[in-house]
């Protein structure tokens, strides 16, 4: 089959085309050149001489996807309007669904491929006809959070080739093929981001003004540097007037960008165990009827809880946790599962 392996220039993707090449596929690698801010210094052009260099050691055809216009408009364009509505965005699931499983899976297409394939760490089955995501057997990097909005569609054009391994054993056989990226140190921050500032990278696009920072009774406590780039639960890049509660942790519990005001609290904010929670852009690619049970997820990493699902809509739905919830920031994902499978998720309102 031909197959085109999205080649970040990292040790994941580097594994995929190697063991796809060992399943006789035809495996072509290709970057996936995205979209960045001229005022931001970016390493594009080494993490795609990586990719070329793993490329030319396993003697593969290399090409590049040009998703610039892609991840510009429904990536970044969409990281800056959530925050400046007020929400907090998820970039990394907007960077899958429309441009490594959009853009690039049309790319792919176009020059005839039959699939994509990719570094994550997740699995893909067929399952009485159906196709089901999968988490990845490592816990620590299972990627399926990041991939729930995945269309049916997509996922049947799509291929986990190191979704059965730990990281561990992977960079051992890594070393073992000779991989010249066997080595390489993971990419840390987010998408288009990397390791630039939040604020830094949102000053450029939206007018960050200063405002007052609120205890839970209404009473200014301090200073901030805009409410719009603040998100639920976060304890820090604001500044307490009291030297006694400025030695408290103190978390964001909500904002008014309105207002422009801030409110924190020595408690994290949490949806209590009798709360609801209400998802939109809702993705499902197993129906789910109201009244049953299953697990959900609102954070990477994140413990799964248990939660009744109390309404189904068309894309939207309803669920109750079983457990007192963090990690409930509204535009930030919900994603279901049960046990292992990824039945899909929303964007909590």
């Amino acid at each position: 089959m031909r197959i085109f392996v999205g080649l970040s220039g990292g040790v994941d993707s580097a594994v995929a085309a190697a063991r796809l090449i060992e399943a006789r596929h035809e495996v072509v690698g290709v970057f996936i050149k995205v979209w960045h801010p001229d005022w931001l210094v970016c390493n594009w052009e080494a993490e795609r001489l990586d990719a070329m260099r793993v490329a030319a050691y396993l003697q593969i055809p290399f090409l590049t996807c040009n998703a610039e216009a892609a991840y510009r408009d429904e990536v970044a364009k969409y990281f800056i309007s959530e925050y400046e509505a007020g929400r907090t965005p998820n970039p990394d699931v907007m960077c899958n669904q429309h441009v490594k499983f959009g853009a690039f899976l049309d790319f792919a297409r176009e020059h005839g491929a039959k699939a994509i394939a990719t570094g994550h760490y997740a699995r893909r089955e067929d399952q009485g006809g159906e196709v089901a995501l999968l988490r990845g057997v490592d816990p620590s990097k299972d990627q399926s959070y990041f991939l729930w909005s995945l269309s049916k569609a997509q996922l049947s054009q799509a291929l986990f080739p190191v979704g059965d391994t730990t990281k561990t054993e992977l960079r051992k056989e890594a070393a073992r093929r000779g991989l010249p990226v066997a080595e390489k140190r993971d990419s840390q921050g987010i998408c288009f981001l990397g390791h630039v500032d939040i604020k830094d990278f949102l000053s450029h696009y939206i007018t960050l003004t200063p405002g007052d920072v609120l205890n839970e009774e209404g009473s200014v406590i301090g200073v901030h540097d805009g409410a719009v780039i603040y998100t639920l639960g976060q304890r820090h890049g604001f500044v307490l007037s009291n030297a006694t509660t400025a030695s408290t942790p103190h978390y964001v519990v909500g904002k008014d960008v309105g207002k422009n005001t801030a409110t924190v609290s020595p408690r994290p904010p949490i949806t209590p165990p009798t709360g609801k929670l209400h998802l939109i852009r809702t993705v499902l690619r197993t129906a789910l009827t109201s009244g049953e049970t299953l697990e959900v997820q609102t954070r990477y990493r994140q413990q799964p809880t248990k939660a009744d699902v109390l309404t189904v809509g068309e894309t939207d739905i309803t669920i109750a946790p079983h457990t007192a919830l963090d990690g409930t920031a509204p535009g930030q994902s919900c994603v279901l599962y049960r046990g292992e499978h990824c039945l899909g998720g929303g964007i909590m309102a």
